[in-house]
């Protein structure tokens, strides 16, 4: 078994755990390595990303444990949880790229040259994937407002998929697509990837949105606080 194909098979065995869910790419990558440092944390072994023997036999064990439900606090969805967790992550100036971005596409199996094309879709594709991971993403993800496709049209909840249009209402196909997690009288606040070139929490018109879109069958809280203040964004691109 070459290197490509034990790590397929990990990837394979992490993703039947809950561990994993991406793409079974053979590639190693941060997810995959977040996976093996979750599994081993659960099995009382060193939280290093490095599998060695000890690790593919309690991986494959029959008594391997299987991924416990997140504890992330009263009416936080996992998928935020992932997002959360991504703060401060900045796309890279000029012709490269943060591997990190790039490695959310490939787990995805989802084209994406690099990332000086918007990836405010991408990250919610990859958070979505964490935490919702058997709502299909059947739209184009890299299109904000194709978010609109995804699983079903919610009320205004913490945690819900916010659609904004961009540049005009009707007129333009841009848009902005982030997670809400707070409000105050004239904007959202959201986060979300691609603002300001990173992941972080923005203020966003209420005038702009679109749609709140959640996994079908999801009912969040519409308990919302002033998270951030500062200026309200205008262009996410």
């Amino acid at each position: 078994m070459n290197c490509e194909e034990l790590t397929r098979a990990v990837q394979t065995r992490l993703k039947e755990l809950e561990y994993y869910t991406g793409f079974l790419d053979g590639l190693t990558g941060p997810m995959t390595n977040r996976a093996v440092i979750a599994f081993k944390r659960q099995h009382g072994l060193a939280p290093r990303d490095f599998v060695g023997p000890i690790t593919l036999t309690r991986l494959f064990s029959p008594k391997a444990e299987r991924k416990p439900a997140p504890v992330v606090g009263a009416g936080v969805p996992a998928w935020i949880a992932e997002a959360q967790s991504h703060i401060g992550l900045r796309e890279v100036p000029g012709p490269t790229n943060n591997p990190e971005i790039m490695q959310w596409a490939r787990d995805l199996d989802q084209w994406y040259p690099g990332d000086d094309v918007p990836w405010c879709g991408l990250f919610v594709a990859h958070c979505m994937a964490i935490g919702a991971p058997y709502e299909p993403q059947n739209h184009n993800r890299l299109g904000a407002r194709a978010w609109l496709q995804y699983g079903s049209e919610v009320e205004k909840a913490y945690g819900a998929i916010a659609v904004f249009w961009r540049t005009h209402p009707t007129k333009s196909v841009n848009g902005h697509v982030g997670f809400l997690v707070g409000e105050d009288t004239s904007t959202y606040h959201i986060l979300g990837g691609n603002q300001s070139d990173s992941v972080n929490i923005t203020r966003v018109s209420k005038s702009r949105l679109l749609g709140f879109r959640g996994p079908k069958g999801w009912q969040g809280t519409a308990d919302l606080a002033s998270v951030t203040s500062g200026a309200v964004s205008t262009n996410e691109a």
